[in-house]
């Protein structure tokens, strides 16, 4: 945890990729978004809007930052989609890129054992220094994400990954390093931090509407 004063800002995880849908190692892969990430990203998009609207905020007063990886640039472009208004570009910052697994990106959780990685559910506290063959630990992580911090000098929309969204929660809300690193961060969600808290907000309801008029 870090006494940086972190400002309001508004975190998406990328839509559902297939490698995501079979439990592969995805990591720093640029794996894209199949169609039911895509309809998450939309569903996101208007969750977005509509948090920003109850909460009084100019989403064009806002810093917009996505991962490089198409998968959460293109969820980026997406949810901006559901505004009609011209809104700041969006700044691609490779601090936000997901946690490197090295050799064992593209492998199947289910395929590899104990001694090679573990998955969500079955982590303490010392995987949070665990790094695959060239590949990143969570303090890697941590590291890039207090260096780019210092870039969040007003409020934010933030679209990256499920390794970041776990550092963020132990960077901001101080949550523990064994908490995060079981936890399977949600896709279809805006993660709202605010005041060294973390909400959740669902999109689910808008996503089950676009996915049956897509049919």
């Amino acid at each position: 945890m870090t006494t940086f004063q972190w400002p309001d800002f508004y975190f998406a995880r990328h839509g559902e990729t297939d490698w995501n849908r079979e439990q592969r190692y995805q990591g720093s892969k640029d794996i894209p978004l199949n169609r039911t990430g895509q309809l998450q990203a939309d569903a996101n998009g208007i969750l977005l809007r509509e948090m920003l609207e109850r909460d009084g905020v100019d989403p064009t007063s806002l810093n917009w930052f996505a991962s490089p990886l198409s998968r959460a640039s293109e969820t980026m472009d997406r949810m901006r989609a559901a505004f009609d208004i011209e809104l700041p570009p969006v700044i691609l910052d490779k601090r936000l890129i997901e946690i490197s697994f090295g050799d064992l990106e593209g492998r199947l959780h289910a395929d590899l054992s104990a001694e090679m990685a573990q998955a969500p559910g079955q982590r303490d506290a010392s995987y949070w220094h665990f790094r695959p063959e060239n590949g990143e630990n969570y303090d890697d992580v941590a590291n890039r994400l207090l260096d780019f911090a210092q870039e969040l000098t007003q409020n934010a929309v933030v679209v990256a990954h499920g390794g970041v969204l776990r550092v963020l929660r132990h960077l901001v809300e101080g949550a523990e390093r064994a908490d995060v690193l079981n936890w399977p961060p949600p896709q279809g969600v805006i993660a709202h931090f605010t005041g060294r808290q973390m909400a959740l907000h669902s999109a689910a309801n808008t996503w089950d509407a676009q996915r049956q008029s897509a049919r």
